[in-house]
């Protein structure tokens, strides 16, 4: 899908797929996140090979200093060592939700631009969270736990249950794709903007200059510390820390 704005074009992609294997459709979306994924894994790899109790490389006092980090953040936020076993699966959340923000930035479209994906790593938070209310308090309990304080409640308690893991994906998802939208508006009017200033040279040279988006050079590129390196990254530390807390909070009872 593209629209003309005066002569310039923006464009917006629309996640589509190619059929294989009957029924299977492998989207843009997916691609890209088994592109993040071999990413991650291969730095992983990368970081871990030679490990050494003495004489430490550089390369793994990286890896040390980015297990502390999640380390602490884990424990920062639940106050103590109980939810150590949450630390690999919000470590690689935080990990796979950087690297898909930030992974536009080489042209390939983003795979937390597409609904889908929070909504697949709301619904993994909304179980564990499901899973951790029940060991506390037993299903009984947490069955109980939707007639509170009183039993004409008990429909907006299951809406209220429902509406975590919704307001976690579309906050994530709205931020990023409203970055990307930003982006391409900005590119688009700087792209007219230059055509018509550069048109209102005479002849052949304001013909040629006039299709050059010149003014798309510079500031798009300073706009993207924000749109895309800054909130990409507290986005992907917001999802983390609201499933660490929602998670931690339904052990709690």
């Amino acid at each position: 899908m593209d629209f003309d704005i005066s002569g310039a074009r923006i464009f917006f992609r629309i996640p589509t797929g190619i059929p294989i294997l009957g029924d299977i459709l492998i989207s843009e979306t997916l691609v890209v996140t088994w592109i993040v994924m071999a990413l991650i894994t291969g730095l992983c790899i990368w970081l871990t090979r030679d490990l050494k109790v003495e004489k430490v490389s550089k390369k793994q006092a990286v890896a040390e200093w980015l297990v502390e980090l999640a380390e602490n953040f884990v424990r920062n936020n639940t106050g103590g060592t109980r939810f150590d076993k949450l630390i690999p699966f919000v470590a690689a959340l935080f990990a796979t939700s950087v690297i898909s923000n930030l992974i536009s930035l080489v042209g390939l479209r983003s795979p937390t631009a597409d609904l889908s994906t929070e909504a697949a790593w709301a619904v993994v938070v909304f179980i564990m969270i499901t899973y951790q209310k029940i060991n506390a308090g037993g299903l009984l309990g947490y069955m109980k736990g939707f007639t509170e304080p009183i039993a004409v409640m008990t429909p907006f308690n299951i809406l209220s249950e429902l509406a975590t893991p919704v307001s976690m994906a579309c906050r994530h998802f709205g931020n990023i794709l409203s970055g990307v939208v930003i982006n391409g508006l900005i590119y688009a009017a700087l792209a007219a903007g230059s055509a018509a200033l550069l048109g209102l040279l005479p002849g052949a040279v304001g013909d040629f200059l006039s299709k050059i988006p010149i003014l798309d050079v510079g500031l798009p590129a300073i706009l993207s510390v924000y749109f895309d390196w800054f909130s990409g990254v507290m986005q992907a530390f917001i999802f983390s820390m609201l499933t660490v807390m929602y998670i931690a909070n339904a052990a709690e009872g």
